[in-house]
């Protein structure tokens, strides 16, 4: 591949919101970010190039996610600025446990000294400027899943949900009011409800490198029609392998969502569905049919402050369809348009929709065996 990795740049108007920390919140700079690591498992099959993705150089030192997001995310810190928290027991609640470092108000750095499964036996509520970092150790949360209620600035990267029971039980429930959150590297399957909800005015929020599977429902964005208040949602999706589960990758309401070289394969309805006033934008992503063929659907309903019944909108920029799948777009009308991610920022990572980059979406989303930096080097930033 002669282009095999590019940075996507447009310039346009800068639209990021306003950011406000709290109150002496900045003590000190971003940390000093350290020469990048060789990553993982980022090596193109069947190529004597080597395949780039995003983010290579994250793992260079603990806290260089921090700030570092592609898309409509691109401004969470996480607990950058706050000490670390190292949860020592698997236990629901308790010292040392998850939920006491996340209910905590300061901001914290969140890693693991133990490996294994967190029976949450209720929602686990994330306050803001908080990174659950799960390098370093393998967890996995069963039962219930994060909820990020009225909270900004949240990083969740390299952990694992499954088995997730009970009603309006999703994996990552990010409602209301919620903002810069970014979501990395998390293996998501078989929850009652959803395994990502993004909805009640959330908002510049980026999902990537994810792998989701076993699941039916597997992304809303956007409440329902009568939730006008989410026409402020921005999402951006990419790098993520949606392994063939049902519907939903996403559905979206009201809001803005920029999808790129995600792989979606064998969706049982559709892949992606706009509905009420949503707009999407979907770039160099692969789409492999199984028995469903088309790939986008439109859906109709009204909105609470409208009278007539609507649609979204979706844009096909570049992405792949294969094995007999069809795009299922339709047209847009005159009064219609959708949103250019060049107008919100002006650089993101893209790459051609080949065979090299399925392979790798195929092996290098989800959870990964990551090594944490030794608690020293992280410590002298």
């Amino acid at each position: 591949m002669g282009n095999a990795h590019r940075k996507y740049t447009q310039q346009g108007p800068q639209n990021y919101g306003p950011v406000i920390p709290p109150q002496n919140y900045y003590p000190t700079p971003f940390p000093p970010q350290q020469p990048p690591l060789p990553p993982p498992c980022y090596t193109a099959a069947n190529s004597s190039m080597e395949f780039k993705l995003p983010y290579a150089h994250v793992d260079s030192s603990l806290r260089a996610l921090a700030g570092q997001a592609e898309g409509f995310g691109r401004l969470a810190v996480g607990g950058v600025h706050g000490p670390l928290y190292h949860v020592t027991t698997l236990s629901d609640d308790g010292p040392g446990s998850l939920r006491d470092a996340c209910r905590k108000k300061e901001p914290l750095w969140i890693v693991f000294e133990v490996s294994g499964t967190i029976e949450l036996k209720s929602y686990l509520n994330v306050s803001s400027y908080k990174t659950i970092d799960g390098r370093g150790q393998k967890i996995k949360f069963t039962g219930k899943g994060l909820r990020l209620k009225e909270c900004e600035h949240v990083i969740i990267c390299n952990l694992q949900f499954e088995g997730g029971r009970g009603h309006d039980v999703d994996g990552i429930q990010i409602k209301p009011n919620s903002r810069h959150i970014w979501i990395d590297r998390c293996s998501l399957r078989d929850y009652e409800d959803g395994l990502i909800d993004i909805t009640r005015a959330s908002t510049d929020i980026t999902i990537s490198r994810c792998h989701f599977s076993q699941h039916n429902k597997t992304m809303l964005i956007g409440a329902d029609a009568s939730n006008i208040e989410d026409r402020c949602i921005r999402v951006t999706i990419h790098h993520c392998f949606f392994d063939g589960t049902r519907q939903r990758h996403p559905r979206v309401r009201y809001g803005k969502v920029h999808l790129y070289n995600n792989y979606t394969r064998d969706w049982g309805i559709y892949a992606v569905c706009a509905s009420v006033e949503s707009q999407i934008y979907s770039q160099n992503n692969i789409y492999e049919a199984g028995k469903k063929k088309a790939a986008f659907l439109h859906y109709t309903e009204k909105a609470a402050d409208r009278e007539c019944e609507a649609t979204g909108c979706i844009i096909s920029e570049g992405d792949l369809f294969v094995n007999g799948a069809v795009s299922g777009a339709r047209p847009l009308s005159r009064e219609e348009n959708v949103f250019h991610p060049s107008e919100f920022y002006n650089t993101w990572t893209v790459e051609p929709p080949t065979e090299s980059l399925k392979h790798i979406l195929q092996h290098c989303t989800g959870w990964q065996n990551i090594p944490r930096l030794p608690e020293n080097v992280a410590q002298s930033m």
